[in-house]
C-alpha cells in the first residue's frame, strides 16, 4: 500500500514507529481489568464481530455458525472458507494483519490454512504473552477510551486504576439511552436505573438534569475526558423549559411521544449534555446518520449490534449547525469531532465544523475519521482529502477503532499506510515540495499520535 519512495520513507521512518492512541472503542472493560485469558481464536476474533457476521451470512453461512451454538472450531472454519471471497473488501486486508502483526502467523487464511492457523494462534493465546492486557502492549497501545452508559458503575475502570498495566483505559460517556424517549416502557426502565445510582429521585425534567449532572461528575472523577453520541441526525427545535417538562411528565406516564416530541426532547437535552461537557472541557464526539435494526426478524431473535445495521440518508446540515450555533452563542461549545455515516455528508459535516473554529485550539473542531462502513481504504481516502480540501490536514487527530475486538489494532497500521500513501502520491507528482519532507514527516507523525494526545489532554 506504499506505492512510492516517498511514501516508504514516511510510513517506515514516521508513522511506524507512534504509539496508538486509540480514543473511541468498544473494548470490554471487565476484559481489560480481569487480564482476560481468550479460550480460542474464535472467541478473540469473532466474537462481537458484526463486520466478520455481515460477510459470513453473505457467503450463505447458516446462522448457526455465526451467533448459533456451533463448536468454536466449526465456526472458524466457516470463517475460513469465507475469506477467500472476501478479497477487496476490507476484512480481507484486516484478517492477515491481524494475524502476522499480533500472531507472527503471514500464511493466507483459507480452508486448506484453517486448522493449522487455529491451532498456532489458539497456543498462542493460552499463554500470558496474549492475555488481553498483553495484546494492547504488544500493538503499542498508549491509551484507549471505551464506551459506557451513563448507569454504568465503572468498577472495571476502578480496578485497572488500582493495578495499572502500562494503557491508560479511560471511559467515555455515552448517554444514547437517556435521549431514547420513542419507548415509554423501556425508557422509564432506565429512567429507574438513572434514579437509583444517581441517587436523586427523578420526578420531573429538573431532576433528570441533576442527577445526569451527577453521574457526569463521577465519570470526570473516573478519568473521563470525553463524550460521544450515536444519532441518525442532529436534533436542534427551538423548545422551552415547559416544553421539556411537559415531554418527559407525559413519558413518565407511560405515553410515546408524537415524533415532533421526541426530536423536540432530545434538541433540548443534547444541549444541555452539551454544556455539561465545555463546563468540564471535555471533548464531544457526535457519530451521524446509522438505520439501525432493520432486520425485524433477527432483532427479535439475536438483538442489537448483530450486523443489520445499514446508513441512513437524513438531512443534518441546518439542524447541526443550529445545534452548534446556539452553543458557540453562550460561550459552551466544547472541542468537537463529527462523523458521518453516509458519504454524501462528508463536506457537509467538514464545512460544519470548520464554521465554528474560534482560533482558541488549534483544531477545535474536528472532522473525524472514516466511521463504520467508511473505515476502508476508499472511505478513508475521500475522508482525508474532504479534510484536506476543507481544512486542515495537519490538525488531524487521526484513526481509531471503534471495535470491540482486542485484535483491531492494525487498522491503525492500516490507516497509516493509507495517509503516508496519499501524502508520498503528492511528493512524487509534485504537489507538495520533497524539500519539505521532514515537515510532513512531522505533520504524519503528528496525525498518527501527537495531536491526539495533545487535544484529548492526555
Amino acid at each position: 500500500m506504499l506505492n512510492n519512495p516517498a511514501a516508504q520513507e514516511l510510513y517506515h521512518q514516521h508513522a511506524a514507529k507512534m504509539p496508538i492512541i486509540d480514543y473511541h472503542c468498544h473494548l470490554d472493560p471487565r476484559q481489560i481489568a480481569e487480564n482476560h485469558s481468550f479460550r480460542n481464536l474464535t472467541e478473540v476474533w469473532l466474537g462481537g464481530d458484526h463486520y466478520k457476521w455481515r460477510a459470513m451470512r453473505a457467503n450463505g453461512i447458516d446462522e448457526a455458525y455465526i451467533t448459533g451454538d456451533k463448536p468454536d472450531y466449526e465456526k472458524f472454519e466457516k470463517w475460513a472458507a469465507t475469506i477467500p471471497y472476501a478479497m477487496r473488501n476490507p476484512l480481507y486486508h484486516w484478517t492477515h494483519l491481524e494475524l502476522s502483526r499480533i500472531f507472527g502467523i503471514d500464511q493466507v487464511l483459507k480452508p486448506e490454512t484453517a486448522e493449522d492457523i487455529y491451532r498456532q494462534c489458539t497456543a498462542l493465546l493460552q499463554t500470558d504473552a496474549f492475555r488481553a492486557q498483553s495484546i494492547m502492549k504488544r500493538c503499542n497501545v498508549e491509551a484507549v477510551c471505551t464506551t459506557d452508559d451513563p448507569v454504568d458503575s465503572l468498577e472495571h475502570h476502578r480496578t485497572i486504576r488500582q493495578h495499572p498495566f502500562g494503557v491508560k483505559v479511560l471511559p467515555a460517556w455515552r448517554p444514547d439511552k437517556v435521549l431514547a424517549v420513542e419507548n415509554p416502557l423501556a425508557y422509564n426502565a432506565y429512567i429507574d436505573r438513572l434514579s437509583e445510582v444517581s441517587g436523586i429521585e427523578i420526578n420531573c425534567y429538573g431532576t433528570l438534569l441533576e442527577a445526569l449532572a451527577k453521574r457526569h461528575d463521577f465519570f470526570a472523577s473516573m478519568g473521563c475526558k470525553l463524550s460521544d453520541h450515536g444519532l441518525d441526525t442532529f436534533f436542534s427545535d427551538d423548545y422551552t423549559s415547559a416544553d421539556m417538562e411537559r415531554i418527559f411528565c407525559s413519558v413518565r406516564a407511560g405515553k410515546a411521544p408524537s415524533k415532533g416530541e421526541a426530536s423536540l426532547f432530545k434538541s433540548g437535552l443534547l444541549h444541555e449534555l452539551a454544556v455539561m461537557d465545555a463546563e468540564k472541557g471535555w471533548v464531544q464526539q457526535y457519530h451521524i446518520g446509522p438505520l439501525r435494526n432493520n432486520n425485524t426478524r433477527m432483532f427479535r431473535q439475536i438483538g442489537p449490534d448483530t450486523g443489520f445495521d445499514a446508513i441512513n440518508d437524513l438531512p443534518c446540515a441546518v439542524a447541526g449547525h443550529r445545534f452548534f450555533d446556539r452553543l458557540d452563542h453562550i460561550g459552551r461549545l466544547a472541542k468537537t469531532i463529527v462523523y458521518n455515516l453516509n458519504p454524501k455528508d462528508n463536506e457537509v459535516l467538514a464545512t460544519m465544523a470548520n464554521t465554528f473554529n474560534d482560533g482558541s485550539v488549534a483544531g477545535k473542531m474536528q472532522y473525524g475519521a472514516g466511521w463504520w462502513f467508511l473505515d476502508q481504504e476508499d472511505g478513508m481516502r475521500k475522508q482525508l482529502n474532504t479534510l484536506s480540501n476543507q481544512g486542515l490536514l495537519s490538525r488531524f487527530v487521526g484513526m481509531l477503532t471503534d471495535s470491540r475486538s482486542f485484535l483491531s489494532y492494525p487498522r491503525h497500521e492500516y490507516f497509516r499506510r493509507i495517509l503516508c500513501n496519499l501524502l508520498g502520491e503528492d511528493i512524487e507528482s509534485g504537489k507538495l515540495p520533497a524539500s519539505e519532507i521532514d515537515f510532513i514527516g512531522q505533520m504524519v507523525e503528528d496525525i498518527c499520535y501527537n495531536n491526539a494526545k495533545a487535544y484529548f489532554n492526555f
